[in-house]
């Protein structure tokens, strides 16, 4: 069976964990806590980072996004990336929009500084890097809205991708309390129906120790 190497904070292990279940694929689990090493890891994938897929056959395939699109190619059924030309383009455009731009501006400072921080050490938070975070979730979320007032998704009339990218940043950022959901209703909405995809929902059962999600962050009816 194929194996995902994966842990709870990192939003490109919870993309690949989603595309595998929306193309209903099986695969077996490991977590890997890549801030302590693990030489056999460091050998299957010497960047050190997860996630990393591991076939039945042996092939390794490293990094969320070469993953999802090897995932597209080999098991075309349900596409994740679009229809016609340009709105793949379009989706790839709006993942490398969150897995970049909203990385930077938004889940590395929260992530980092309210959860990895806690997993890791226990050091304290850096109030400066939550300030801003907390300040820059406004304009992607107004973003999101945007697109949804035009289309049904985030990139046209399917699930693609694209709202899996965004989702999967957005339930860690949800996971540190730090979605302002009341003030952004159409992004809220289109999560919503994120959220409640059967493919989603193992990512809000997990919690990440020693942290406590907040109580609405796995109802659906948020």
């Amino acid at each position: 069976m194929r194996r995902l190497y994966h842990h709870g904070l990192s939003p490109a292990a919870r993309k690949v964990r989603v595309a595998l279940a929306e193309k209903r694929l099986d695969y077996e689990a490991v977590v890997e806590e890549t801030w302590i090493r693990n030489e056999s890891f460091l050998a299957m994938n010497p960047e050190g980072e997860v996630p990393v897929l591991v076939e039945a056959d042996g092939l390794t395939i490293t990094d969320g996004w070469a993953i999802c699109e090897y995932l597209e190619e080999v098991y075309p059924e349900p596409s994740l990336l679009g229809g016609p030309p340009a709105m793949r383009a379009e989706v790839r455009r709006l993942v490398v929009w969150f897995d970049r731009k909203f990385n930077r501006e938004v889940t590395e400072p929260l992530v980092r500084e309210k959860l990895l921080k806690r997993v890791i050490s226990g050091g304290a938070p850096d109030s400066r890097q939550i300030r801003a975070g907390r300040a820059n979730v406004h304009t992607h979320l107004r973003y999101i809205s945007w697109l949804i007032d035009r289309r049904r998704w985030l990139a046209g009339d399917m699930l693609t991708y694209a709202d899996i990218t965004a989702a999967c940043h957005l339930s860690l950022i949800d996971y540190a309390g730090d979605v302002p959901w009341e003030d952004h209703p159409q992004a809220k909405e289109w999560y919503a129906l994120v959220k409640s995809r059967p493919s989603f929902r193992p990512l809000l059962t997990e919690t990440i120790s020693p942290i406590r999600p907040p109580r609405h962050y796995a109802d659906l009816d948020f």
